[in-house]
């Protein structure tokens, strides 16, 4: 009798495991699934994230470029004027220089508010400001009718000593970015970064011949 019991149970063990086997496996399984998608979809979501901070870099970046660009022409064509007007020769085609750069200067701001960081925004606005500032001047300038206290030196002396607010705001710019915000290892440090190269803003910047 007990034998029988012992076998009758041994029985239904056996075929409870049979049935069963099937059934832990799939959970087993499903289980060693769903823990793979899991670490599969982080890894997906850890590499869009890593992606995306990549482009908004760049975005930045490139949106640096143009501004610290833009910016700089103007302040150019602005010091060129300057001396056209000092010279009584300014000519319409220097008038449009100046138009077109100063456009250009304000897309690459309005293109910055967008994109651009706080720090980087702050600079953008002081040096925008100041540009604007010494257009207005000058304009009086070349209509004879200067401002108080803003003769033709002074306000070459503000464009001027807009270099090293010049070198401030790309330190700024390269920090915002990751990248070491000292002079560039082939930069020369005695060039203004707001002059163009063979430009000395110290002299007629327009050939004599022109």
């Amino acid at each position: 009798m007990n034998n029988a019991l012992l076998a009758l149970a041994g029985a239904i063990v056996a075929v409870t495991g049979t049935l069963l086997a099937p059934i832990l496996s799939q959970r087993v399984l499903a289980r060693v699934q769903t823990e793979q998608f899991d670490r599969q979809q982080r890894a997906a979501d850890a590499q869009w994230v890593r992606e995306q901070r990549v482009a908004e870099v760049e975005k930045r970046r490139a949106c640096y470029v143009t501004a610290n660009s833009g910016y700089r022409r103007y302040r150019i064509e602005l010091m060129k004027y300057l001396w056209l007007v000092h010279k009584a020769e300014v000519t319409a085609q220097a008038r449009a220089d100046l138009e077109e750069t100063r456009l250009s200067m304000h897309t690459a701001f309005a293109e910055a508010q967008m994109v651009a960081s706080d720090a980087v925004l702050r600079e953008l606005d002081a040096m925008t400001g100041t540009l604007a500032g010494a257009y207005r001047r000058i304009l009086q300038l070349a209509d004879g009718n200067p401002y108080p206290g803003w003769s033709f030196e002074e306000i070459q002396t503000e464009l001027l000593q807009l270099g090293q607010r010049w070198k401030n705001m790309r330190g700024i710019m390269r920090a915002d970015l990751g990248v070491d915000p000292g002079i560039d290892p082939g930069a020369d440090p005695g060039i203004d970064p707001g002059v163009e190269p063979g430009i000395d803003p110290g002299v007629d910047p327009v050939p004599a011949d022109s």
